[in-house]
């Protein structure tokens, strides 16, 4: 019986204390460090959805070419006064009163009001907030004056893009704290539950926090340095992806480490047997995300380039701190970090059995799941696809072309209750108007063209500090020209972030460029749209590069080519069932109008990277085995022992991600929903089930072109593996 090495029983002192010491001081240093700067991540972030597109975009350059024609970088607050019954002459006049204060708050250029609504029963001003001004804070201001001034009996709202990203701002505030603690109580339990002891959970979510700081010093300085575009979605998911990366490696290092305990006593050769186990699987797994993350800078949309960076930094800080701050801390504790149930030394005799079927020495849930495979192995893998067929026909129910922003935020705002206040009382764009940048020797054709769209309520012609041109007396009556470009307002009929309103953008330009082909239709439909249209186009642009490139990894990793593609293909069929359930559930359990367009994308980044991290696991391990015993008992044993490791960081992820779902934000809710149930289906049915019965009825040849099925193949193994004698079926007791 072959007998495998664990590493020499004595070990210097400078291996056995020294290193583990001066590795875990390290990381405290970095822990100290990074751990403040957690807070400060806000000073470099941004939320602008405008800022995400591409220059080339057509809101981006409507957007520049408005510049020209400001003095000052503003964002307009839009102010609704609204009440039961029509305004009395005496509560108008008072309002007035209403637009000094306002004015006195100063927070950018002269105050637009009040402006009644045609029923009289609402009122709105139009308050232009500088940039130099803290958004959050103006308008909490500018509630607060309202609020104050506002006629008794009325409702106050402060909506339109400042109100609106205010409210977001809030959404995100304060909750960075709160996803942490929920994502590592989670992570805790589970633990608790895998381990049964209390010191090992503590030590490996302090490899998780210390990685997660560690990832948060680099991120902070690549925003700080203007590499990357830092947003409150990309914040929250770093601290998720982090804590159930370093997770998942932790785990599967300490259950290599556990397996070498029983075959030595000292805990020194037990940590490099096991370092030296995990290196490479763990390698491979953070490789293969690292580099799908990073295909996300193929990416138009900068929020999209922004993410690749900052996730592949955390993952990056998840590896190191899985294969040096956990090896070291379980080399100072040795077996003490599993009390009380700590590892039992195995004789000699008993560590590795001849395998037959590769069900020997093993019992329980992975016992009867090896036995199925190797009894029925096609029945479950066909079983298996045509179920994950049938979650995937969701798909057709799935609406991933973008939300209205004001059912983005999923609590209560005041911004969203506004925007229904303008839509019950005035033109639903009132307040954020699409623009329209002209030639100024076709302005007057291309004004008529935008007024005669059934989806514009009112256009006009902007005069000097972009006051509408509207005949009335003291309005201004030429138009401000810059460049020889002149600017038009066009308020839509349709709420601005409505998909009717989209719909009329696109009208709109075609309408426009038929006079003018320079024309450009900005504005805030209009960046939603640009926006939309992007992450579509980025969806068929990365996902083939992310297959590809976690294909070529998977084929030196496994040295084969059957595994990897049918691993990919699986992880593919596992995403489209997870989005096709997760379609289901938004649209008739969660009532969500839609999804936005970047989530399909961001649900395939990292459900096929994180789902061929479990892959990688299992089949690394399989290859392993099959080295020693032959392919297909090397399946049953690969999966026998990795089953119960590899099932606990799918439960651990899964929970991580759902802690996302704290953030009251639909996207992060949809992504939550979209990773945690997919990460489960991948665990518990493709690599428990899937993967496993479709290698063991492929046989040796799943290792094709590689030597190892070439040696299978001439050996002794020969009629077993090939299937010329009847396989051997495993009782489950």
């Amino acid at each position: 019986m072959k007998r495998t090495k664990v590493a020499k029983e004595r070990v210097p002192f400078w291996l056995r204390w020294l290193i583990p010491v001066v590795l875990v001081v390290t990381w405290l240093g970095l822990a100290g460090v990074g751990g403040p700067t957690f807070g400060r991540l806000e000073e470099v972030s941004s939320n602008d959805q405008a800022s995400f597109l591409p220059a080339s975009a057509e809101a981006t350059e409507a957007q520049d070419w408005q510049a020209k024609f400001r003095d000052s970088d503003e964002v307009p607050g839009i102010i609704v006064i609204e009440n039961t019954a029509a305004f009395t002459p005496a509560q108008l006049g008072g309002l007035a009163t209403l637009k000094t204060s306002l004015e006195g708050l100063k927070l950018g250029s002269a105050v637009i009001g009040p402006i009644p609504s045609k029923d009289a029963k609402a009122v709105q001003f139009v308050v232009p907030i500088g940039s130099s001004t803290e958004l959050k804070d103006a308008v909490k201001e500018l509630r607060d004056t309202v609020s104050a001034a506002a006629p008794q009996g009325t409702q106050t709202f402060v909506t339109g893009p400042a109100g609106l990203a205010a409210d977001l701002a809030a959404a995100f505030g304060g909750i960075d704290g709160i996803l942490l603690i929920v994502a590592l109580s989670a992570v805790f339990v589970i633990l608790l539950i895998v381990y049964r002891s209390l010191l090992l959970p503590i030590m490996v979510l302090l490899t998780s926090v210390f990685a997660l700081c560690a990832a948060i010093l680099l991120v902070f300085g690549m925003a700080k340095a203007g590499w990357i575009q830092l947003n409150g979605q990309s914040q929250g998911i770093l601290s998720i992806l982090v804590i159930g990366a370093a997770t998942d490696y932790a785990l599967l290092f300490v259950a290599r480490f556990r397996e070498a305990l029983t075959h030595t006593t000292n805990r020194t050769a037990a940590v490099l047997t096991a370092w030296k186990a995990s290196f490479e699987p763990i390698l491979a797994s953070g490789a293969t995300v690292i580099i799908a993350l990073l295909c996300l800078l193929f990416s138009d949309l900068n929020s999209n380039k922004a993410l690749g960076p900052v996730a592949a930094a955390g993952i990056l800080c998840a590896l190191f701190a899985a294969l040096t701050l956990l090896p070291a801390l379980m080399a100072l504790l040795g077996r003490a970090a599993f009390w009380p149930f700590r590892p039992k030394l195995v004789p000699a005799d008993q560590r590795e059995p001849e395998l037959v079927t590769g069900l020997e020495g093993q019992k329980g849930l992975w016992r009867a799941t090896g036995s199925l495979v190797s009894r029925r192995p096609r029945t479950v893998w066909v079983a298996s696809v045509l179920l994950l067929l049938v979650a995937a026909g969701g798909l057709l129910q799935l609406k991933a072309n973008g939300v209205p922003q004001t059912d983005v935020i999923l609590t209560a705002s005041n911004a969203v209750d506004g925007q229904d206040a303008l839509a019950r009382h005035f033109d639903a764009g009132s307040g954020s108007p699409a623009v329209v940048v002209a030639d100024q020797a076709k302005a007057a054709e291309v004004l008529d063209r935008v007024k005669a769209d059934d989806g514009v309520g009112e256009a006009y012609l902007l005069g000097p500090g972009s006051v509408p041109i509207t005949g009335a007396p003291g309005a201004p009556n030429t138009p401000d020209v810059r460049d020889g470009k002149v600017l038009i307002n066009a308020t839509l009929n349709d709420a601005a972030d409505s998909l009717q309103a989209e719909e009329t953008i696109k009208a709109l330009r075609s309408e426009v460029k038929a006079v003018d082909p320079g024309a450009l239709v900005g504005g805030v439909t209009a960046t939603a749209l640009d926006t939309n249209t992007t992450a579509q186009h980025d969806l068929v642009v990365i996902i083939p590069v992310v297959l590809v490139v976690i294909l070529f990894i998977l084929m030196l990793l496994l040295r084969s080519i059957v595994a990897p593609v049918l691993l990919v293909l699986s992880v593919v069929l596992s995403y489209a069932a997870a989005l096709g359930v997760s379609a289901f559930v938004f649209n008739n359990i969660f009532g969500f109008p839609g999804a936005d367009a970047t989530v399909p994308l961001f649900g395939f980044v990292f459900l096929v990277a994180l789902g061929v991290d479990y892959n990688i696991f299992l089949m690394s391990r399989v290859r392993e085995e099959s080295l020693k015993h032959g392919t297909r008992p090397g399946i049953l044993r690969g999966l026998s022992v990795t089953g119960g490791v590899i099932t606990s960081a799918g439960v651990v992820l899964a929970a991580t991600f759902a802690a996302l779902g704290v953030i009251p934000i639909m996207f992060l809710v949809q992504l939550a929903f979209i990773v945690a149930f997919g990460v489960l289906l991948d665990t518990v049915l493709v690599r428990s089930l899937l993967v496993p019965a479709l290698a063991y009825d492929i046989g040796p040849k799943i290792w094709w072109p590689g030597k190892l099925a070439r040696a299978q193949a001439g050996s002794g193994t020969r009629s077993r593996e090939s299937g010329l004698e009847p396989r051997t079926e495993v009782p489950t007791r």
